[in-house]
């Protein structure tokens, strides 16, 4: 993304592919005659022999070529980023983690929407997998393990005895428990801040092992935490992901609810709080938004064609605005100037219906300046 984020607009054309690698039930992909049928007809539009042609067919070429012999066979997900007339300029992501469906941007730039989606679905977050003398730590993103840690620690056996050595057996195993609890907690605590989770979710028996933990966890870990699943140690690794998944996915729609409505609370209190296409592109244009929140849908962005020329002009190098404005384009600005201008997190709302009252985006501010109409922005600079 930040190699991305460099790229200067050109007057080439710069190709955006990106493409679901999942394979079909014969265990084959199946995009190439889409990317060839697209690249065909969006490369017609560009006159023959022009230099802008050339440009777009030799893109045209490699990107096949590279599908054809560069993919990875566990990729699910792939982005490629090409235009040759610019310092033969091709990116390539694979990752593990499939794109909803096959999209071709061609464009004065990379198009990063879809990229920043896939982000913000699949973040970091870690799981504690434990029992009373195992433990196992994972750091899931992009739907795959990028690191595990294991603690395992003597086994405990379980001895009859009574009277004075039955209570010094008891809290000698409680001395034992802890000790693993603390050993456990401190790995943990490690991999979150060289990590830097935000989301943490436990897993072991409820009633006895994760009390212990809870009760070791430093304030900083244990507010990290999004949800408890009753889970085995022997919890093979493809079930882990797929449980904890859907408990990360719980706490999103969860979160999502719950800052739309503190946004609009904001907004309405004309606090820190922006809302609207307009008055959001020109807040992270101006380097103010701390997070922006965004509909997963495009479409459903409402605003005034020429209020957004404006607000482009007013944040542009030369004051012209050169593409055609369309609502993936927007889009695609809202998340860009975010990322670049204001150093903001881009949160995408799932349901479509939350931002709708705004346009389907809206923004917390760092600060306010006196008069943020898009008109003062655009007199301004």
């Amino acid at each position: 993304m930040q190699r991305l984020m460099r790229f200067e607009n050109t007057s080439a054309p710069v190709i955006s592919l990106y493409l679901n690698g999942r394979a079909d039930q014969h265990g084959r992909r199946n995009f190439l005659p889409w990317v060839r049928k697209q690249l065909t007809e969006r490369g017609r539009t560009y006159e023959t022999h022009s230099r802008l042609r050339a440009s777009f067919e030799e893109d045209f070429v490699r990107i096949v070529r590279y599908l054809e012999n560069g993919l990875r066979a566990d990729a699910e997900g792939l982005a490629i980023f090409a235009c040759s007339a610019v310092r033969d300029y091709f990116e390539v992501g694979q990752f593990a983690a499939p794109f909803e469906r096959n999209r071709l941007f061609v464009y004065d730039r990379p198009h990063v929407y879809p990229l920043a989606r896939l982000i913000d679905q699949y973040r970091r977050y870690a799981v504690l997998l434990a029992d009373r003398n195992r433990a196992r730590i994972f750091v899931f993103a992009a739907g795959q393990p990028v690191e595990t840690e294991t603690i395992r620690n003597v086994k405990t056996k379980h001895t009859k005895v009574g009277g004075w050595s039955q209570a010094r057996y008891q809290r000698h195993l409680e001395n034992y428990h802890l000790h693993h609890a603390k050993e456990v907690v401190d790995l943990l605590e490690r991999v979150v801040r060289e990590e830097g989770i935000e989301q943490v979710i436990l897993a072991g028996d409820e009633e006895t092992v994760i009390p212990i933990l809870r009760d070791q966890m430093p304030k900083e870990v244990a507010a990290k935490v999004i949800d408890v699943l009753s889970l085995g140690i022997d919890t093979a690794e493809h079930e882990l992901l797929d449980e904890s998944l859907n408990a990360f996915r719980r706490h999103d729609t969860l979160t999502d609810l719950q800052k739309v409505e503190r946004l609009l609370n904001e907004y309405r209190a004309d606090d820190l709080g922006v809302g609207g296409v307009i008055d959001s592109l020109a807040a992270v244009s101006n380097g103010q938004v701390e997070e922006l929140l965004i509909t997963t849908a495009p479409a459903n962005l409402d605003y005034d064609e020429d209020e957004v020329k404006k607000v482009l002009a007013a944040y542009t190098v030369d004051g012209v605005v050169a593409v055609e404005i369309d609502r993936r384009v927007v889009a695609d600005e809202l998340v860009r100037r975010a990322e670049q201008l204001s150093s903001a997190r881009v949160t995408f709302i799932e349901d479509e219906n939350l931002l709708e009252p705004i346009g389907g985006v809206g923004g917390f501010l760092r600060y306010r300046i006196a008069d943020e109409s898009a008109a003062a922005y655009a007199q301004v600079m």
